[in-house]
C-alpha cells in the first residue's frame, strides 16, 4: 500500500490484525468541541446498529481538552460512557499534559495558555484576570476541577495495544522498541515518526498532527481531521483487514 494523501472512505490493509468480531473505532483529537463529539458519537452508534459488531471498543487519542469552547461538556460526556456496549479506552494527549501541568505548576501558564487554555480555563468557570497572577488562576482551576474529572485526567494513558495495533497520541520514536518509548514521545513526537520508513513490528494509529484528510500508509494511521478547526472531527473504524471512516 502506497501512501494517501486522501484515502478512499475504505479500504484493505493487511497491517490491521484482529480478532473475528472486534470493531475499534479510534476517535482523534476532539479539542473541546463537544458539538462534533456529540455528532460522531451518533455515527458511531447509528454504525454499530447497521453493522451490529460482536466486540466493540472505542479508543479517544487525546487532546480532549483547549482551543474549542466546551472542554468540561466533553469530559462529562466521555465520562458518561457514550456508547452502550463498548469498551472505552481513553489515552492522554499533550493539552492534558500542558493542562495537569499549569495546575500543578503555573509557571507553565503562559505557554498553555497561548495553545487554547483560555478557552479550557473559561469551560470550567475560570475567569482570566489580569489582576490574578497565574498561581492564583492555577489555584482557582484545581478549586473549579470536578474530582471525577481530576479521576478523568490522572487514569489516562499513554498508550495501548489491540491486535496488531498500537494506539498513541502522538506517535512513536522509530529509533526505539515500543517497548521502550519515552513519554515525551508519545505525547509530543512529530518530525522522525511522521518521516521515517521504519516498521515498529505494528500499525500506529494516532492524532496529534492535523490533515484534511485522514492519512494511511502501510506503518499508521493518522485520524486528526484538526476538528477544532475545520469542523471535522474523524473515527477510524478498524476491523481486520479493513478500515473505513466515520466524519462529522
Amino acid at each position: 500500500m502506497t501512501d494517501q494523501k486522501f484515502p478512499s472512505p475504505s479500504g484493505r490493509h493487511s497491517g490491521i490484525v484482529l480478532p473475528e468480531g472486534h470493531r475499534v473505532y479510534a476517535v482523534g483529537d476532539i479539542h473541546g468541541r463537544l458539538d462534533l463529539l456529540q455528532n460522531l458519537h451518533h455515527l458511531i452508534r447509528a454504525d454499530l446498529a447497521a453493522w451490529p459488531a460482536e466486540r466493540c471498543s472505542v479508543v479517544y487519542l487525546g487532546d480532549y481538552v483547549d482551543r474549542g469552547p466546551s472542554a468540561s461538556g466533553v469530559i462529562d460526556t466521555l465520562i458518561a460512557g457514550p456508547i452502550p456496549s463498548a469498551t472505552h479506552i481513553f489515552l492522554r494527549g499533550n493539552h492534558e499534559h500542558f493542562m495537569l501541568a499549569f495546575a500543578e505548576n503555573a509557571t507553565h501558564g503562559k505557554d498553555w495558555l497561548a495553545n487554547g487554555g483560555r478557552q479550557t480555563l473559561e469551560s470550567y468557570g475560570v475567569r482570566i484576570d489580569p489582576r490574578r497572577n497565574a498561581a492564583r488562576t492555577a489555584q482557582a482551576f484545581r478549586a473549579a476541577l470536578p474530582p471525577a474529572h481530576k479521576v478523568f485526567f490522572d487514569d489516562l494513558q499513554l498508550s495501548c495495544r489491540l491486535g496488531s495495533l498500537f494506539f498513541v497520541h502522538a506517535g512513536v520514536d522509530p529509533a526505539r522498541p515500543l517497548d521502550d518509548q519515552l513519554p515525551m514521545d508519545l505525547l509530543w513526537i512529530r518530525g522522525k515518526f511522521l518521516s521515517s520508513d521504519t516498521d515498529m513490528g505494528m500499525l500506529v494509529v494516532h492524532g496529534h498532527t492535523s490533515s484534511p484528510e485522514p492519512e494511511v500508509n502501510l506503518r499508521r494511521i493518522n485520524v486528526d481531521t484538526g476538528a477544532w478547526h475545520t469542523g471535522r472531527l474523524t473515527a477510524a473504524v478498524l476491523e481486520c483487514g479493513r478500515y473505513r471512516f466515520l466524519s462529522t
